[in-house]
């Protein structure tokens, strides 16, 4: 924040105060001491609506406890919200322009990368930070958006690749030493966790039996799981969620078989779940159990009063927790940059989501502990727990 004496040439005030604006992709609420404004562009019925709405819900939570003690370094949180509606491209990219004409200092956005990147655009090409609470792909950052307005990316969530590698060293440390992937080709988070299981699990001595591709939204989800069931496999591994989901599960068990299946965080909660065939032997890894049961009594209450349906309830909370860390260390500044500069310095910062960790190169998080969930007869339980010891290279 600058002084006020820096902006106190009043001969040319309104002209100095704009060109710094614009040079510094602040907004009008940093540099007086107002509240920091973070716009957060969500989906509110949508395909993300189940891993969007529960974080916001906890962020909302978070800002309230934080403002009252005192905010950050003297100025409150204010939280303005837009929905994107199914994360509608024009949309997306009107709430972001919105947000940011009132003064958002952050943009938060939905949880995947390719519906998030034209509010990811809008922020950047502005100077402003974009953050994901849960994106899950090392895309969130400069592999996508560019070496220079990419460092304003980041994501809150596990990169794809620490997700996959954890997946694989709970597989092998249950003697599970053959697996079947199925792979959903919609979304690069989907393909990146189950390319990173293969590597993972490989390295670790077990071995693919099969691979099969289905997408979201072309019906051929029973095609590739008519394939896998003809290999044996100790497990069968996917990444996914919509309504490819239920499909793929109970396809296994309406042929009769009771494999075990390992999904993602994509994969967490039992919303999905069917009634008949009633889900069985079902695993899934997340940053939180939603189930009464999480380790953390914090954790437990938080999902208690959203009434959280996946483990990202979390995120929000935890991605505050992690934003106002990096507002601290840049010595209250909210300018794009100098956050992107602290952010990338964080080394296991606690977090209620766990500890997070950057680096220049992965703008998603690695090395977080995740909670393993198994689900039997449509009711969930934590099993145990896994942290990545590798991030493969895919």
């Amino acid at each position: 924040m600058r002084s006020a004496r820096r902006w106190g040439v009043l001969a040319a005030g309104v002209a100095v105060v704009v060109a710094l604006v614009a040079s510094t992709g602040g907004t009008a609420s940093t540099k007086q001491g107002g509240p920091i404004v973070i716009g957060w562009a969500f989906d509110a019925k949508g395909q993300m609506a189940p891993f969007d709405g529960p974080a916001l819900a906890t962020a909302k939570i978070r800002v309230k406890e934080v403002n009252a003690k005192g905010g950050v370094n003297g100025r409150m949180l204010r939280l303005d919200t837009c929905d994107t509606q199914n994360n509608n491209p024009a949309r997306a990219k009107s709430c972001a322009r919105r947000l940011l004409s009132n003064g958002a200092d952050i943009i938060f956005t939905t949880c995947d990368v390719d519906f998030a990147t034209p509010v990811v655009q809008e922020a950047i090409n502005r100077g402003v930070l974009a953050i994901s609470t849960c994106i899950g792909t090392d895309q969130m950052g400069p592999k996508r958006f560019g070496k220079t307005k990419g460092r304003l990316a980041f994501s809150f969530g596990n990169v794809a690749q620490d997700e996959g590698s954890a997946m694989a060293e709970y597989a092998y440390k249950r003697g599970w030493r053959t697996a079947g992937l199925g792979t959903n080709t919609l979304l690069v988070y989907f393909k990146n966790v189950v390319q990173a299981f293969e590597k993972r699990f490989t390295q670790l001595g077990g071995r693919i039996v099969a691979k099969e591709n289905y997408a979201t939204g072309a019906n051929n989800v029973q095609t590739a799981v008519g394939r896998l069931n003809g290999r044996r496999a100790d497990v069968y591994v996917t990444s996914t969620a919509f309504g490819e989901l239920p499909a793929f599960v109970s396809g296994f068990r309406s042929l009769g078989n009771q494999t075990p299946i390992l999904n993602s965080w994509a994969g967490d909660g039992t919303y999905w779940a069917t009634k008949n065939p009633q889900v069985t032997n079902y695993y899934a890894v997340t940053y939180a159990s939603v189930f009464g049961d999480d380790p953390n009594r914090t954790v437990r209450q938080l999902a208690k009063t959203v009434k959280a349906g996946t483990g990202g309830f979390v995120q929000g909370a935890g991605t505050i927790d992690g934003i106002v860390v990096a507002i601290k260390r840049a010595k209250g500044s909210t300018n794009g940059a100098a956050l992107a500069n602290q952010l990338e310095k964080f080394k296991k910062v606690p977090t209620l989501a766990g500890n997070v960790s950057f680096s220049k190169s992965l703008h998603s998080v690695f090395g977080r502990q995740y909670r393993v969930i198994r689900i039997q007869d449509n009711k969930g339980k934590v099993v145990g727990s896994v942290t990545a010891k590798v991030v493969p290279k895919i």
